[in-house]
């Protein structure tokens, strides 16, 4: 997996230059999505590098397959895939790009997990208090998981913060046991 993150990141960081330069980070995400979608399909899958299919057999379908949004810019970086034989990458590199964009604008996708529905107004204070500790701009989504008895799990990146019932019962019978 570190590979394909490796041989990813130039491509990635190329895309994010341009996009940055031009300020068209969502544009250059959407076009990364499409693309990295259509390749993840199993029949395109089966199709890269398969001998029966040319390049331009393969890029024609895939700009088919992604419609309109891809532009000439996102064509242009298709064609230099598939001619450099990376075009697996896509998904790879959209993430790669997607980390960039986030770190550039300072955002975090955070993940606040209830044990049962939060009234908006609290839920909008453990958002900023998420956002004042992360020092970032949040892209919040809310899930409710009941088997957390009480209290929270919010995910951000590498950091969770468990705050649910039974995340502190278990940290009670660690303290027990040791």
């Amino acid at each position: 997996m570190a590979e394909l993150s490796t041989l990813a990141r130039p491509y990635a960081k190329a895309v994010f230059e341009l996009a940055r330069d031009a300020s068209r980070f969502g544009d250059w995400s959407a076009i990364l999505r499409g693309l990295a979608d259509a390749v993840s399909d199993p029949a395109v899958a089966a199709a890269i590098g398969h001998p029966a299919v040319s390049k331009g057999q393969l890029s024609q379908a895939l700009v088919e397959a992604i419609g309109p949004q891809i532009g000439a810019d996102g064509s242009n970086l298709l064609h230099l895939l598939i001619d450099n034989g990376r075009l697996k990458l896509a998904p790879a590199i959209a993430a790669e790009f997607e980390a960039l964009r986030a770190e550039a604008e300072s955002t975090i996708d955070v993940e606040i997990t209830t044990a049962s529905v939060v009234e908006p107004a609290r839920l909008a204070e453990l958002i900023d208090a998420v956002a004042k500790r992360l020092s970032r701009k949040l892209n919040v989504t809310t899930k409710v998981d009941e088997s957390l008895l009480g209290g929270a799990v919010i995910r951000a990146g590498d950091l969770v913060i468990d705050g649910s019932a039974v995340g502190e019962l278990d940290r009670l019978r660690q303290q027990l046991i040791a």
